[in-house]
């Protein structure tokens, strides 16, 4: 960007159980060049739904940065209004449906919050979210804040959405705007040959791994996680 250029306007989805947090750092270190608003993706029972909510606040056209459940959500809004979409940034997500394993673990934890028993995010679970080194420190934290802010009834919508989600293997290679795939080396939610298929089926796309990061790079990696978004939103 030239001085006196128009920011960028920047669109970021967060991904299950997040709220506005996840993206803080990025939103602030990005302020010179980027004009971010992140979605709130906690209203809605359907991934069609949480895209046209996120669509009728953004503006006419944006770069779209997305985390997990955000990356499902991004590519529904890459089917519903791909002309308004400048680039893309997929962190930690996948393209395909849940196999029969996962989708069943998502039923049993719907189960369980809708019986009352929802427990957010606990230390227990902390080590399938963040490296094991921010398990006991500031960003495990953080992460148990965001879901209980983000609360029960949320996260009944949000595995939903998930467990109802199309699989968007098929969209990939139809995609024709600068991508980039990140993804951290030890991420036990959403595995990294998942990105790596990402990175393989969208043309032209790049892929980055955060060393010694598990499913969360904006939190676990903030100065990293903006510096690579960064050279995304600026790259010709």
């Amino acid at each position: 960007m030239t001085p006196g250029s128009p920011r960028l306007p920047l669109l970021l989805l967060p991904g299950l159980l997040c709220d506005a947090r996840l993206w803080r750092d990025q939103a602030s270190g990005l302020a010179d060049i980027a004009d971010s608003r992140i979605a709130d993706l906690t209203q809605d029972d359907s991934v069609a739904a949480m895209a046209a909510r996120a669509l009728a606040a953004a503006p006419p056209r944006f770069a779209l940065a997305a985390l997990s459940m955000g990356g499902y959500v991004a590519f529904e809004i890459l089917r519903q209004a791909p002309e308004r979409v400048t680039r893309l940034a997929l962190l930690a997500t996948s393209a395909r449906a849940d196999p029969p394993k996962r989708a069943a673990v998502r039923r049993a934890s719907l189960a369980l919050a809708g019986s009352g028993r929802f427990a957010g995010v606990t230390r227990k679970l902390l080590p399938q979210l963040v490296h094991a080194r921010h398990v006991d420190d500031a960003v495990g934290q953080e992460v148990m804040a965001m879901a209980e802010r983000v609360g029960r009834d949320a996260f009944l919508r949000q595995q939903q959405a998930i467990l109802d989600r199309p699989d968007s293997s098929d969209l990939l290679p139809t995609l024709q705007l600068p991508t980039l795939v990140g993804v951290g080396d030890d991420d036990r939610m959403t595995a990294p040959e998942e990105s790596r298929y990402l990175q393989a089926h969208i043309p032209g796309a790049r892929l980055h791994v955060f060393t010694a990061c598990g499913h969360l790079p904006p939190l676990e990696q903030p100065e990293a996680t903006t510096a690579l978004l960064r050279d995304w939103l600026l790259a010709a």
